[in-house]
């Protein structure tokens, strides 16, 4: 049956939180986009009119299929080159989704969306749906296909897998920019030292190049190790020129709910670190410069205002 304009309208209402579902279930943009568009055209054939619940009824399909691509994704990565880590969300996208809870912010930061790649589709899909959507375990359970009680197990298993890997700390807007200008500061000074004062002992630096853009295959461990990488990332050179193409400007900014940098070439966002940050500094960096997963930041960069650079022509 031909959808009506009344069936496009509900399918668009939903669109938003559709894509933020996706977005934390495949930790890909551009893959959130595609099942968000599958999912139109498994409504565009079913017969609407029977359908009593479409948020329900929506979000079942997107989470099916995201749940196969997981398990798709999941061999794709063995193979994939290099470190892999999610495609960046700018401030201000609505990919985002939800905001108003400390878990919903987390749900979505890089810190969270790494830790959850090590959980089953299952375990990512319950979490991912109870965390930041509040769906209710009866919900969730019709969604999977799963018993309510099976579900509760799986939430608090994946809540437990969670919260072991990572550390949570709120900061506002202002404190992150506050933090990104310091450690660009430490990082352009020709020293070591200020960095390592910025940084946990136990401080990581990984690198996401995915075989375009040069990126060390395993990351630097060790506060003295990432220091050492930073100063020399940020050390202007013909080599590093090469590869970019020119001398990027860097801007402070927030990605995925975290204070981050944009290196940005011509209007084109060529990478984003983001920092993650506790009470006692700066644990780890995790850098996205490979191109195909920086198309979404370009478009979003270029649709913001995001004031001066803080350091031009970093490199």
């Amino acid at each position: 049956m031909a959808l009506t304009m009344n069936d496009v309208d509900r399918f668009q209402a939903a669109r938003p939180r559709l894509e933020a579902i996706a977005y934390r279930l495949l930790g890909s943009a551009s893959e959130a986009e595609d099942a968000v568009q599958d999912t139109f055209l498994r409504w565009q054939a079913a017969d609407v009119d029977r359908v009593e619940v479409p948020e329900a009824w929506l979000t079942k399909v997107l989470t099916n299929l995201c749940l196969n691509q997981l398990t798709s994704a999941r061999a794709r990565r063995e193979t994939y080159v290099g470190e892999w880590l999610p495609e960046p969300l700018l401030a201000g996208d609505p990919m985002l989704g939800p905001a108003d809870t400390a878990e919903q912010r987390e749900s979505v930061s890089y810190a969270v969306l790494a830790v959850m790649e090590r959980l089953s589709p299952n375990e990512r899909a319950v979490y991912v749906l109870r965390e930041a959507f509040d769906y209710r375990h009866r919900e969730i359970a019709e969604i999977l296909d799963i018993t309510e009680a099976g579900c509760q197990q799986i939430y608090h298993r994946a809540k437990k897998h969670v919260a072991a890997g990572r550390a949570r700390t709120e900061i506002d807007e202002a404190e992150a920019k506050r933090i990104v200008e310091e450690f660009l500061a430490a990082a352009t000074s020709g020293r070591t030292e200020p960095l390592v004062r910025l940084l946990t002992g136990d401080a990581v630096a990984i690198g996401d190049g995915g075989g375009k853009v040069p990126a060390r295959a395993k990351a630097f461990e060790g506060a003295l190790a990432v220091a050492t990488f930073m100063r020399g990332l940020f050390k202007p050179g013909i080599a590093k020129r090469k590869v970019i193409g020119g001398s990027p400007d860097v801007y402070a900014t927030t990605a995925n709910g975290v204070p981050a940098l944009v290196a940005v070439l011509d209007g084109r966002v060529v990478g984003v670190m983001c920092l993650e940050v506790t009470a006692d500094g700066i644990t780890a960096f995790r850098n996205q410069v490979n191109p195909d997963k920086l198309d979404r930041a370009t478009r979003q960069w270029a649709a913001t205002d995001h004031g001066a650079p803080l350091l031009e022509a970093a490199f």
